[in-house]
């Protein structure tokens, strides 16, 4: 069954709820079942339908293969409670479900729900239209102020007699604006969407969270607190690190390597996750849960790259205490999954996964209750994890546009001069090639660089044909197709190009003349 990718956009939880919801009813086959001495027609069991679900889950472009069984049955459930769908007698809503026998039926009503319109202007009416990012206040003030000073040169060219304004100092207000005003006009552009204001409350976006996520960071690229008392608590970070290490000796046995008891890092891991579950929101904030949920449309195999940079500019939103706390987690869980001297944490659970579906409720959530959050918050966990080296550094590129643009500024105003800076630039990306195009251009690439070397080989006055030679036959034994285009005769290539310095002349040895005195 084909799957239709939700690309980001207003409304992306419902939208993909009413996707899920679609694809069941259409595929889930129904069959004629029997129990309790009655027959009951176009039906399904609660097994079955995990089963059938689960697979689709898994495949789906949407959600991914890190959909477990039991968060099925979780949706299920969630399916039952929404009237998606009904046991055989009728009931729903209250009703419970298990991975078992029970018998269940699509009901007539349609389950979709409704997305909302956007409200248009009307006169009649009086329905006003949705301010939009840009009508927010604050929100491009420098953009403002640029028009202002434009205005007014237009002005002064009209009337010279007036007296030149002298042009405003740029404040400390100005250059948060432009921090946030950049960062935010790069990730509308990576999203692809006509304006942020359906996927993001402006009023949640700090610009000195922005500054601070990408100037305050320590040598390892993790984000350095002013206030300390916002920071992991000592023992905290102290069993994350013995967990990363596979060293769980933080507060029992100093002076020994091995652990004090059998399970001993079972309880260390629980101690780490009790305490991100008793945070009193998720990492990624209530705020900015519908931008990471439309982040999500970019998890596709062909634009990975984009993904990682639009989350990469997403979690420089973030308060600098709770990037910390993601980046010091993404790590912790990454490396715990790659250690292979790593005792089981779970006797029927995979490490891998067990981080994941550990983690992912205390990574993202909303504040109201969602009905595909459980998943949704695994297929972006999981990504995090596998890219939290990338996706948690500082975007070097953002950074320099940024600082250069505010210095431009700051000269013009010093010496009164018209600021003659580069617009700032908006990221591009590469462009979507054929995989047949893409080993085209590796074969041809790789062969020009090789040809590249034998002609530098070749070539290169400073080397002696002792270690000439001696390359060129290893050349000729690792690329001999690459080699034979260069010398397709027999003939040594030290020979065509490079005759070898004749060696000087022997010295005629001068006999030495003893004497023979006595």
């Amino acid at each position: 069954m084909s799957t239709h990718i939700i690309t980001p956009g207003p409304y992306r939880a419902t939208k993909l709820w009413n996707e899920i919801t679609h694809l069941f009813r259409a595929g889930m086959p129904l069959k004629k079942h029997r129990q309790n001495l009655r027959n009951y027609s176009s039906c399904f069991t609660a097994l079955a339908a995990v089963d059938w679900l689960h697979q689709m889950l898994c495949s789906n472009s949407n959600f991914g293969p890190d959909v477990t069984r039991q968060q099925t049955v979780q949706l299920l459930k969630k399916f039952l409670k929404n009237h998606v769908i009904e046991d055989v007698k009728g009931r729903w809503g209250t009703e419970d479900l298990e991975d078992n026998n029970t018998l269940y039926r699509f009901p007539s009503t349609s389950p979709l729900k409704p997305i909302p319109c956007p409200a248009v202007p009307s006169a009649s009416k009086g329905i006003k239209k949705r301010p939009s990012l840009r009508d927010k206040e604050g929100f491009f003030r420098f953009k403002s102020l640029k028009k202002n000073e434009q205005e007014a040169e237009v002005k002064e060219e009209k009337d010279p007699e007036e007296p030149h304004v002298q042009r405003r100092e740029l404040t400390e207000d100005d250059e948060r604006n432009i921090w946030r005003d950049t960062t935010l006009t790069h990730l509308q552009k990576i999203l692809g969407v006509a304006s942020l204001d359906e996927v993001l409350d402006p009023r949640s976006v700090n610009p000195h969270h922005i500054i601070h996520n990408m100037t305050k960071v320590n040598k390892h690229g993790v984000v350095a607190l002013d206030d300390k008392t916002n920071d992991l608590p000592h023992w905290v970070l102290s069993a994350m690190k013995s967990l990363a290490n596979c060293e769980p000796r933080f507060c029992f046995s100093y002076d020994s390597a091995e652990p004090s008891y059998p399970g001993f890092e079972r309880d260390v891991f629980k101690t780490v996750s009790d305490y991100f579950y008793s945070l009193p929101q998720p990492l990624l904030t209530y705020e900015l849960y519908e931008l990471f949920i439309n982040v999500l449309g970019l998890l596709q195999p062909q634009s990975e790259r984009v993904a990682i940079e639009a989350l990469q500019l997403c979690t420089l939103l973030l308060p600098p205490a709770s990037r910390r706390k993601l980046q010091l987690l993404m790590r912790m869980m990454s490396r715990i999954s790659q250690n292979v001297d790593m005792p089981p944490l779970h006797p029927a659970i995979g490490t891998r996964t067990l981080m994941v579906h550990t983690f992912s409720s205390c990574v993202l959530g909303s504040a109201d209750e969602c009905d595909l959050d459980e998943l949704l918050a695994t297929r972006l966990v999981s990504f995090l994890m596998d890219h939290q080296q990338s996706i948690l550094s500082v975007p070097q590129y953002l950074l320099g546009a940024i600082n250069d643009h505010v210095q431009c500024l700051h000269m013009a105003n010093a010496d009164g001069s018209e600021p003659v800076c580069a617009p700032l630039p908006l990221y591009t990306f590469c462009h979507q090639i054929s995989g047949a195009e893409f080993e085209h251009q590796k074969l041809s690439y790789s062969q020009k660089a090789m040809e590249d070397l034998l002609e530098m080989l070749v070539s290169d006055q400073n080397m002696t044909e002792k270690d000439r030679c001696k390359r060129l036959k290893q050349f000729q034994k690792q690329y001999p197709d690459i080699y034979s285009q260069r010398y397709p005769s027999t003939e040594k290539a030290s020979k065509t190009n490079n005759k070898p310095k004749m060696k000087a002349p022997l010295l005629i040895r001068k006999t030495k003349a003893f004497s023979i005195r006595s």
